[in-house]
C-alpha cells in the first residue's frame, strides 16, 4: 500500500531575516535549515516553507521583505529542493484570515510577487505550487486568481458552515470584522474542531468542504475537484497534528491513529522556534525529530502538497 505524508511550515519569514542579516558562511549553517537537514538526512523528511512577504508590525518596527533576501545562497537552495520547498502562504501574519473576502487581482499580485522574489534568491526549482493560506480562507475570487498563477491544489477549511448570527461575540479576537470587510456571498462560519479550543469557531470562504466531501479524502491522497474553478481541494493536515500544540512526548501517541492511513499530513509554525518569542518550544526540533523518525519506521515516504494534484 501507498503511505504519503506531506510536511509543511507555516507563517515563515523570521529564518530568511535571519541568514540575510547573519550571512552564515552556508545555508545549512542557519540552526533551522540545519534541523530540516538533519531530519531529511536521518529520516527523510520533506518540507514545505510557506512564506509570508514580510514580517509584521506587531513585533516591533524592524521592517524585512523578501526583496531582502540576498541570491548567494542560491546554488544551495537549488540543490536542497528535493527536500526542501518554498511556497506562497500570505502578506504577512496579521490580519488574521487576511484572504477571505479578497479581490482577484490582489490575490494575484502578491502571489507573483512571492513567487518572483523566491526564485531570484532560490531558484526555480525551489518554488512550489501547492497552497496553504495563512488562516485557509480565500474568496471565490482568491482561489481563482491561485488558479490563474499556476496553482492546481490547495488547502481547505473543513465542518459544517452556517451563515453569521450577527454577534461579533461568537467569533475570537475580533474575527467578525474580517468577516464582514468587503463580504462576500461566499463567507460563512464553520466549527473548526481540533486542540486549539480558542479558535474552534472560525471563518470558511470559497475553499471549504462539508463533512461528507471530507470523508471522500480523508486519510487518502484523494482531493475534491471544483469544476466551477478548476482548482482541487485537500485537506493537507488536520489540526491534531500540529507540533507546536503538542508536548514531544506526545507526538507517537498523537499519529498513531492515523498510522495506516494512505496519507499524513503534519503541521508546525515557525515561531516557536526562536528563543524572543513570546511562547517559544525549547522542545521544537526534537519533536519535528520524533516524527519523522515515527513516520519513517512505519513506512511513509514524505511529499510536498503539489504532489497530491497528480
Amino acid at each position: 500500500m501507498t503511505k504519503k505524508v506531506h510536511f509543511l511550515i507555516d507563517d515563515v519569514i523570521w529564518v530568511l531575516r535571519d541568514i540575510t542579516r547573519k550571512k552564515p558562511s552556508s545555508l545549512f549553517d542557519n540552526p533551522f535549515i540545519h534541523m530540516l537537514k538533519t531530519a531529511h538526512e536521518k529520516y527523510g523528511v520533506k518540507t514545505q516553507l510557506n512564506l509570508f512577504y514580510r514580517t509584521a508590525s506587531f513585533y516591533g518596527n524592524d521592517d524585512f521583505t523578501l526583496k531582502d533576501v540576498p541570491p548567494d545562497y542560491k546554488n544551495e537552495w537549488e540543490e536542497a529542493s528535493d527536500w526542501l520547498k518554498l511556497a506562497f502562504h500570505a502578506k504577512e501574519e496579521f490580519p488574521d484570515y487576511p484572504h477571505v473576502n479578497a479581490r482577484y487581482q490582489d490575490v494575484k499580485d502578491l502571489f507573483e510577487t512571492v513567487k518572483n522574489e523566491v526564485i531570484r534568491f532560490a531558484g526555480e526549482k525551489t518554488f512550489t505550487y501547492g497552497v496553504c493560506p495563512h488562516w485557509n480562507s480565500v474568496s471565490e475570487e482568491g482561489v481563482k486568481a491561485l488558479y490563474d498563477c499556476g496553482v492546481r491544489i490547495m488547502d481547505v477549511s473543513i465542518g459544517e458552515s452556517f451563515p453569521y448570527n450577527g454577534d461579533p461575540n461568537s467569533l475570537p479576537y475580533g474575527h467578525a470584522l474580517r468577516l464582514l470587510h468587503n463580504r462576500q456571498p461566499e463567507t460563512k462560519v464553520y466549527s473548526r474542531g481540533g486542540r486549539d479550543v480558542a479558535i474552534n469557531n472560525s471563518i470558511s470562504a470559497y475553499n471549504h468542504l462539508s463533512p461528507a466531501q471530507f470523508e471522500a479524502t480523508r486519510g487518502r491522497l484523494a482531493s475534491i475537484l471544483d469544476e466551477k474553478t478548476g482548482m482541487r481541494f485537500k485537506k493537507f493536515h488536520l489540526p491534531d497534528l500540529t507540533l507546536n500544540l503538542m508536548e514531544a512526548h506526545e507526538v507517537e501517541n498523537l499519529i498513531a491513529p492515523f498510522i495506516g492511513n494512505e496519507y499524513i499530513g503534519v503541521c508546525t509554525h515557525e515561531q516557536y522556534f526562536y528563543e524572543d518569542y513570546m511562547v517559544y518550544q525549547p522542545d521544537y526540533d526534537e519533536k519535528i525529530y520524533k516524527m519523522g523518525a515515527y513516520l519513517k519506521q512505519n513506512g511513509y515516504e514524505f511529499i510536498f502538497a503539489e504532489e497530491l494534484a497528480d
